[in-house]
């Protein structure tokens, strides 16, 4: 293959008609890039990431797969057994840890990202693009139109939250997180404020943005809420990824334990 460039802007155009994210443009971009200069087949090619992790070698396969059939308007006929990737429970907090962290900073804007992780479960991505007029203070719901997949959904608008903003007074108009220089916050300062939070809080565990989020679904299910209401809340297509947390949820653990006396 000679002009590497003109099957990567290929490849490029591709992945974005078919609005694939911009993480895995480039990583499909950085792959397929590897790929045509190392001048082997797919199988061999995979075997350079043999000892990389399953999701590594996932994601090569399926770059490669994607470049062959969409790009190169091939058959991939390559019949590689892909090693699944091992469901890993998630780091969940404690209400304790969950108050511990919001309370950890008197910086404002802070904890308002803070409580609208925990408060909302929005993914990262919903949360850095939610502006005030997605809020809706009189219904008490938030319209998320940056869901994953372009799925739109309404989530509740939880009354500690709102009782914050209206409190503090900080409705405004556009996005709700900007910085002080009027700039959209960007997902490492979102991973930023949660990180030092947990720290101040001094909490051992590893805390991303993503932990409230688990930590929102599990005190939800542990409280009773009906499984396909929380997925309903989290924008998850399948049944089977909310079910995740019946497995870190404590409600029929304590069942359990109270049964020996």
């Amino acid at each position: 293959m000679e002009n590497v460039q003109v099957y990567l802007n290929k490849l490029s155009e591709e992945l974005k008609l078919r609005k694939y994210s911009k993480m895995t443009e480039k990583a499909y971009l950085s792959i397929i890039r590897n790929f045509i200069k190392s001048e082997l087949a797919p199988r061999e090619f995979l075997l350079r990431y043999t000892e990389k992790s399953r999701s590594s070698i996932r994601s090569v396969y399926f770059a490669l797969k994607f470049f062959h059939e969409n790009v190169l308007r091939q058959k991939f006929d390559e019949n590689i057994p892909l090693a699944k990737n091992k469901p890993r429970l998630p780091v969940v907090l404690n209400k304790e840890e969950v108050s511990s962290i919001l309370e950890s900073t008197l910086n404002l804007k802070h904890r308002l990202v803070l409580m609208f992780l925990y408060y909302t479960g929005i993914r990262l991505n919903e949360l850095v693009n939610l502006g005030w007029s997605d809020i809706d203070f009189q219904r008490g719901t938030i319209h998320l139109k940056t869901a994953k997949g372009e799925k739109e959904r309404v989530i509740f608008l939880h009354e500690k939250l709102k009782g914050f903003i209206e409190y503090f007074n900080l409705r405004k108009e556009g996005l709700v997180f900007l910085s002080n220089f009027g700039k959209k916050y960007d997902k490492r300062t979102i991973q930023l404020i949660v990180r030092n939070a947990a720290k101040k809080a001094g909490i051992g565990k590893r805390i991303t943005p993503h932990t409230l989020r688990h930590s929102f679904a599990t005190h939800l299910l542990e409280a009773g809420a009906d499984i396909r209401h929380i997925q309903k809340l989290l924008g998850h297509s399948s049944l089977q990824t909310t079910q995740i947390y019946t497995h870190v949820a404590n409600r029929d653990i304590k069942k359990l334990a109270n049964l020996l006396q």
